[in-house]
């Protein structure tokens, strides 16, 4: 039997891809050496795998995979990982390389090229699903193929990182944040940074560095969608949303009920002010159907219509209501969970809807607003 090279082992190793960064190890450097031992029945390979950092997380995952990836290739009788830890000089190279040569953090998604589509979820008042849909909207357009992050932007009620199964904390690279991923889907909280149970007691300032962390420190690499989830209402957060992201628009969540759609309103028209886009009304909590095929509408009807109907009108410029999500005990279940409806049980009534919606927003076409063309004015 042939033994292995140590070409053909660095070459297999190029199909073993980061948890976290998303991208080959060998094209991180994180592939410190490769050294293969002939044996009577053909090679023992050792493989030195140097980390981001000390307390990585992912440490077993990358182990499994380089092992894995190695004792499949002709030849190899036994594997070994030596795991090390990058040097400071490795990380800054790691850093420079994923920024895109940029010496300082900036916010990728602020940028006249990026192509990245932008959706602040936002509500006129708490409790009418709003990070529901988010973290379904998320899951249901990773698994059309789409490159997606969320940003828990609801830093007092934070609860995406629950509602998407996610128990570990970020990896730090010396200054840069390398958010986790759950269900295809790279995701931010500042409920990863605080202990269980504790109140973040925040004003404007301290709110508004935190979104900007999120947004510029966290590499999210080559995103095709970025969701946020905005707290209630139209406080700070939602100004410094469109302050720092000019070109993301705005996405309402409101419940059929007058009382709910009339706030929900007022978190729409905030987009009169920011200059910001709407791109729809969902409702959520339509209805609740019964065994034999009726409904009962638990919190009225018409709210989320009345929304985009108000909205075109105030704005000038068409709202569409993208969908009504109904009441749906699975939907609940599956976010206690930590696994959203439309992964868990993607044929339920609410996750039918939730993922027509998503398919909606994941094949709009991004207008030239804002984006460079690479055109340069010529003189006659």
């Amino acid at each position: 039997m042939s033994a292995p090279t140590v070409e053909s082992v660095t070459a297999a190793l190029a199909g073993v891809i980061d948890p976290e960064i998303r991208r080959p190890i060998t094209e991180l450097g994180m592939v410190r050496s490769v050294e293969v031992a002939p044996t009577p029945e053909g090679a023992a390979v050792t493989v030195g795998v140097d980390l981001t950092t000390a307390g990585c997380p992912m440490r077993d995952t990358i182990t499994r995979e380089v092992t894995a990836t190695v004792q499949g290739l002709e030849g190899v009788t036994s594997v070994a990982v030596d795991l090390g830890v990058m040097t400071a000089e490795q990380r800054s190279e790691l850093r420079s390389m994923l920024r895109g040569g940029a010496a300082e953090p900036v916010i990728p998604f602020a940028q006249p090229d990026s192509l990245t589509r932008v959706y602040a979820v936002a509500s006129g008042k708490g409790g009418v699903g709003k990070s529901s849909v988010t973290a379904n909207l998320a899951v249901a357009m990773a698994q059309q193929g789409l490159k997606v992050g969320v940003v828990d932007a609801d830093v007092y009620g934070f609860s995406i990182p629950k509602m998407l199964g996610v128990t570990q904390s970020p990896t730090k690279v010396d200054d840069m944040i390398l958010p986790p991923v759950a269900h295809g889907v790279k995701v931010i909280s500042i409920g990863m940074f605080v202990p269980a149970g504790q109140p973040v007691v925040w004003r404007g300032p301290m709110l508004h560095r935190a979104l900007q962390q999120f947004l510029a420190d966290v590499f999210w690499g080559d995103l095709d969608v970025l969701l946020l989830d905005l707290p209630p209402g139209t406080g700070d957060i939602a100004i410094s949303v469109a302050q720092m992201l000019p070109t993301s628009e705005l996405l309402v969540v409101t419940t059929p009920q007058p009382a709910a759609a009339e706030v929900a309103e007022r978190a729409g028209s905030i987009a009169l002010q920011t200059r910001q886009q709407l791109v729809g009304v969902v409702e959520n909590m339509s209805w609740l159907e019964n065994p034999d095929g009726t409904r009962i509408e638990v919190f009225g009807s018409g709210g989320g219509q009345a929304v985009a109907d108000n909205l075109s009108r105030a704005t000038g410029a068409p709202v569409r209501l993208l969908g009504q999500v109904p009441l749906d005990l699975e939907l609940r279940a599956a976010g206690d969970a930590g696994t959203p409806v439309t992964l868990a049980a993607p044929d339920s009534p609410g996750a039918v809807v939730l993922r027509e919606i998503a398919a909606t927003l994941a094949h709009r076409s991004r207008g030239l607003a804002g984006r460079s063309l690479g055109l340069t004015p010529v003189t006659r």
